[in-house]
């Protein structure tokens, strides 16, 4: 089996073992006192990525998905997950004593007030839930006829024998002509925003924002160049960064230490208490903060304040350097997918290629740049039934061999000067009327996303339904968002832009967002095509209102097999024939050979 260096292939659940640390779990409750426990998918941070010490959802019940909550009563148990994870979750737990549930059928706080018996006592640990998600399970449980009960120690710590050690990946400092901006300048404009706010100081306390902030990176979580920890900006004076001083490098010491102040992670609970006895108003992310921090503030006199934290908006719109950065990773990172679809189309049809030797190729063509630090997320490689599950993770014991049919890739990788994540689909051998109609829809919401203009203040909530609208018209639809936004050297998945049904942050220029509509058919094949988009604004003759479009940055074809013509209309082969133009423009250059034969092909005009 094929080797990757950022990625392996070992089965990370075990279904068999659910029942047992279930059991241990209840056990345990009923010594506290507590009827019940929420078991969310969480660190500290309330990252998408947490640290394998801190995977205690996928630990108690095998689910490994990045979002969902377990609640275990004393007779019975719930996994809930939205709709990307449904046929995931059913297969990685123990079905007879975990109840997998669809978020969207029955969110958490439903289920909460629906199954808490009267007079239960659900406890919860208060470093893993935000201070709006704690109200949110407060009012269930009060419904229920029940309480919600904080716990000092999370139970299943105690219980977790072989949990893996903390994190402890060398801080280090990010250039600065990929950051564009000193972290001097950046906390200026941050103090400004907590005068304007009228609060006295701010907890940074999601890792993204203190990496950007700081002009920092690290390497505590998988995929994402993050160092865990906090920091505290005062509207006065020098901020504190909270980090295990053993992690930091010199260089990264010295850039902090010109700008704040650096403290042990153990010293932040004092510093709250402080802040709190002078009686402090405290800006706390509500997206990302821990409701033990809002009581530590309270509890010490202080006015924890939950809303936005304004580093988020500030870290989405990318500058000119960031931008630069990532437009130039991207074209490293399509020369690599044309090696790699061109060895692919080569290879497939000869039989004998697994799910495995492709992912394991692609890793490899990224290293061939010399620049690949890491990739951006686990990459998902699904032939024929494997494709239709979104958030597909291939293992020794799921491999499939790549035959005739629909094959999907995701991927992308980690590169100081920027992030990338493409989805293609292609096909091996002739591919059935179905499938190219399917994938034509989906390619004309991808167009259609690409080729929209917006007046400004428009959210990606307003957008999501071009994408959704051929699929819609032939009666399908998929469960995901139609894109993410994207950092800089930083996470694949950044929000607070997105396209999407919840996407109500107004789009502006500098932002990075994914363009992703899907269809999959459960047991058959899946389709995906992704690239990605940079918010620009555009100039009108005649216009009245400020007017924003997208730059597509990804430079690889689609796959012209899977393309029906018939179904697109004279706009949408022009857009997608000047894409293939520019595509070969851009990186031809790049490649040589057999791959450049093969993308001369795939991108002539249809």
């Amino acid at each position: 089996m094929p080797s990757c260096r950022f990625q392996s292939f070992t089965e990370p659940s075990d279904p068999a073992q659910v029942a047992g640390r279930v059991a241990a779990l209840r056990q345990a409750l009923a010594a506290q006192g507590l009827d019940g426990f929420v078991v969310p998918r969480a660190d500290e941070h309330q990252g998408e990525y947490v640290p394998a010490h801190m995977a205690r959802l996928a630990w108690l019940t095998g689910f490994t998905g990045s979002a969902g909550n377990a609640v275990v009563l004393a007779d019975r148990a719930a996994l809930i997950v939205d709709g990307r994870y449904t046929i995931q979750s059913a297969e990685q737990t123990d079905t007879r004593v975990v109840t997998p549930v669809r978020m969207e059928e029955s969110p958490l706080e439903r289920w909460v007030e629906q199954n808490l018996p009267a007079g239960g006592k659900l406890g919860y640990d208060p470093w893993l839930h935000t201070v709006d998600g704690v109200a949110r399970l407060e009012k269930a449980a009060a419904a229920a006829g029940g309480s919600l009960v904080p716990v000092a120690k999370n139970p299943i710590d105690a219980l977790w024998s072989d949990r893996p050690a903390a994190p402890s990946a060398p801080v280090k400092a990010h250039r600065a002509d990929y950051a564009g901006e000193d972290a001097a300048s950046k906390l200026a404009r941050i103090r400004k925003a907590l005068a304007d706010a009228k609060v006295d100081a701010l907890v940074v306390s999601d890792p993204h924002a203190l990496a950007w902030t700081f002009n920092i990176r690290g390497g505590d979580v998988e995929h994402t160049p993050l160092p865990l920890g906090y920091a505290i900006v005062p509207r006065e004076g020098r901020p504190t960064v909270f980090l295990a001083p053993e992690k930091i490098t010199n260089e990264a010491g010295d850039a902090i230490g010109a700008v704040g102040e650096i403290a042990s992670p153990a010293e932040l609970e004092a510093q709250l208490r402080k802040l709190g006895a002078a009686k402090a108003r405290v800006r706390l992310d509500a997206a990302t903060a821990a409701s033990a921090l809002a009581t530590l503030i309270r509890e010490a006199g202080g006015t924890p304040d939950a809303g936005a934290d304004p580093i988020a908006l500030m870290k989405a719109r990318k500058n000119a350097a960031e931008l630069a950065g990532t437009r130039a990773a991207h074209l490293r990172d399509g020369a690599a997918m044309a090696n790699y679809l061109s060895w692919l189309a080569r290879e497939a049809p000869k039989g004998g290629l697994t799910e495995i030797d492709a992912v394991a190729a692609l890793e490899n063509e990224r290293l061939k740049t010399g620049l690949l630090k890491d990739v951006s997320f686990t990459t998902i490689a699904g032939a024929g039934p494997n494709a239709a599950l979104p958030h597909y993770r291939v293992t020794a014991a799921s491999n499939r061999a790549i035959g005739p049919g629909i094959f999907l890739v995701d991927s992308g990788g980690q590169y100081e000067d920027g992030t990338t994540d493409i989805t293609r689909t292609i096909v091996i051998g002739a591919p059935t009327p179905e499938m190219r109609d399917r994938y034509t829809r989906v390619l004309k919401g991808h167009v259609a996303i690409s080729r929209l203009v917006f007046v400004k203040g428009t959210s990606g909530a307003q957008l999501d339904a071009f994408a959704r609208l051929p699929l819609w018209q032939g009666g399908f639809d998929f469960d995901h968002g139609t894109g993410h936004g994207v950092g800089s050297y930083l996470s694949v998945h950044e929000g607070p832009q997105r396209l999407s049904k919840l996407g109500t942050t107004p789009l502006e220029p500098g932002m990075i967002l994914s363009n992703e509509p899907g269809y999959y058919k459960e047991g058959h094949y899946g389709i995906r095509i992704e690239n990605l988009l940079v918010v620009e604004e555009r100039r009108i003759p005649g216009a009245e209102r400020t007017i924003y479009g997208f730059e597509t940055i990804t430079w690889t074809p689609y796959e012209r097999a899977l393309i029906d013509v018939n179904l697109l209309d004279d706009g949408e082969i022009a857009w997608i024939d000047a894409y293939h133009a520019k595509v070969l423009e851009k990186i031809g250059p790049l490649v040589a050979g057999e791959a450049r034969a093969w993308l001369e092909d795939a991108c002539r005009p249809l």
